[in-house]
């Protein structure tokens, strides 16, 4: 008796797919989170990009001058390599704009700080945001958003307040400007000074400091006596002013630097006692609290780690992922403040973080060129500062790498395969020798020795135990106990 159910039956309902589409489709039945919507009476994108173009128009107006008047071949831009205006470019600019010279230099500033105009060394250029100034609204909005990021330096901070306590403020503004955002009206200025004093304060507390100002002593038991045993109360506690009026005097002078530089951006008007969110500065802040939101809600969640734990849990994500973290884990803090967290991350013993944090850092963009360009003599992180700043200056990722010389090339070849090593599996590290610049083993083996890397005896001796080719497997082996010995 034969089976009535055929062996190979000739019915598809599903058609055979690649092993690649997979994840893909995984993807897709993930059910996503809806595109959120801005607050009602939020303007537009188009209505915004206006209105950042039209308070970019000075910047763009100078950026678009300098493009045509001093073009490649032509004179420097700047004068010391700190994106300053040499005194004769900003006279000659300001004499065929009708303008002061003060008045180019502001405009140059906001111009480098919104993005149109990049300054590399000495050279400056136009950005790819003045390029497409008028038919990319997107790159309008991201081109003043960067002006916004960096609203602590459009004005001078004052100059008799310390930079820790600048740096507070700074560090304590975001909240202050989601209050506004949340407020969607006028603010009285002392209700703001209220919340950035709470929110300094906290930032005290979680570095374990004693708030500035008079402090009340300790109780004694004088103190504590009745008063009609004791008589009227004396004594360090019923002298001392309160902490509170101390600190508020302090920071007032703080928060007026501090709206009068978020006004000058165009994020909010000051004035009469108050301060109000401009339509701009309010979609703005939106956009930055809606990513911590985002951030929030991911599988990964790293929004409130620092930087090496963060870094440490994107190693596992694949790139999109990885790079959305970044995003996120950047907008809930100062860009200086993230640049400088990355940079110290890099400088650890694990290869791989140092990777990872450059990855990040090309999420941050131009803001980080200035951090990244000062740790180019550092050895340790030069091959990786030179691959990011070549990228930076429009160098296609894979021919970036000409960049580098011979012994950097080599140097970064090893700290990779420590990461790999400490990181991956056996048979990436023998994949990992395939992708040296040297075309034979021996030649690797003497430049991996030249070069002085502090991992090079535990990078040989893991690929020797990972190659499957003996006879290769103990050369590697001989060249690590050479390095190990310092034999030749």
């Amino acid at each position: 008796m034969t089976s009535r159910i055929p062996r190979d039956s000739r019915l598809r309902l599903v058609r055979p797919r690649p092993l690649a589409a997979a994840p893909r489709a995984v993807n897709q039945r993930r059910p996503r989170r809806p595109a959120p919507r801005p607050p009602e009476g939020t303007p537009a994108p188009a209505e915004l990009a206006r209105m950042a173009r039209s308070g970019l128009a000075a910047a763009a107006r100078v950026a678009r001058w300098a493009d045509a008047a001093l073009g490649p071949g032509r004179d420097g831009l700047t004068a010391d390599g700190k994106a300053t205006l040499a005194d004769l470019t900003a006279e000659h600019a300001a004499r065929e704009l009708r303008l002061t010279p003060d008045q180019v230099r502001a405009d140059w500033d906001t111009a480098r700080l919104a993005g149109l105009v990049e300054v590399h060394g000495d050279r400056a250029r136009p950005g790819w945001r003045l390029r497409a100034w008028h038919r990319d609204d997107s790159a309008v909005l991201r081109g003043w958003v960067a002006l916004f990021d960096a609203w602590s330096l459009a004005c001078p901070e004052p100059e008799d307040e310390e930079p820790a306590a600048v740096a507070e403020v700074v560090s304590a503004m975001p909240q202050v400007l989601s209050f506004l955002q949340l407020s969607a009206g006028p603010v009285p200025v002392p209700q703001l000074l209220d919340l950035l004093q709470q929110r300094v304060t906290e930032l005290r507390t979680e570095r374990c400091e004693i708030p500035y100002g008079p402090q009340r002593q300790p109780v004694t038991l004088a103190a504590a006596e009745p008063a009609s045993a004791a008589g009227p109360a004396v004594g360090p506690i019923a002298d001392a002013p309160p902490a509170q009026p101390a600190e508020e005097t302090e920071l007032a002078p703080l928060l007026d630097w501090a709206l009068r530089a978020l006004g000058s951006v165009g994020a909010l008007t000051y004035g009469d006692g108050q301060a109000t969110l401009t339509p701009l500065g309010s979609w703005a802040v939106w956009v930055k609290l809606e990513q911590i939101c985002v951030a929030a809600q991911s599988p990964a969640g790293n929004i409130e780690q620092a930087a090496e734990d963060m870094l440490r849990g994107c190693a596992q994500l694949r790139p999109n992922a990885a790079r959305a973290e970044y995003r996120a884990w950047l907008a809930a803090r100062p860009v200086g403040n993230a640049v400088t967290e990355l940079l110290a991350a890099s400088r650890g013993e694990d290869a791989l973080l140092r990777g990872l944090a450059f990855e990040a850092l090309r999420v941050v963009g131009a803001p980080a060129e200035p951090d990244v360009r000062a740790v180019v003599e550092d050895s340790a992180l030069r091959p990786y500062a030179l691959l990011w700043l070549a990228e930076h200056d429009g160098v296609d990722p894979e021919d970036a790498h000409e960049v580098l010389t011979r012994e950097e090339a080599t140097w970064l070849w090893v700290d990779t395969a420590a990461a790999v090593a400490d990181h991956g599996e056996a048979p990436m590290l023998v994949r990992h020798l395939e992708s040296a610049l040297q075309p034979t083993v021996p030649a690797l083996l003497d430049e991996v020795r030249a070069v002085g890397h502090p991992r090079t005896v535990q990078v040989l001796v893991a690929l020797a135990a990972a190659h499957p080719d003996p006879a290769l497997a103990k050369a590697v082996r001989r060249a690590a106990f050479q390095v190990h010995t310092g034999g030749s």
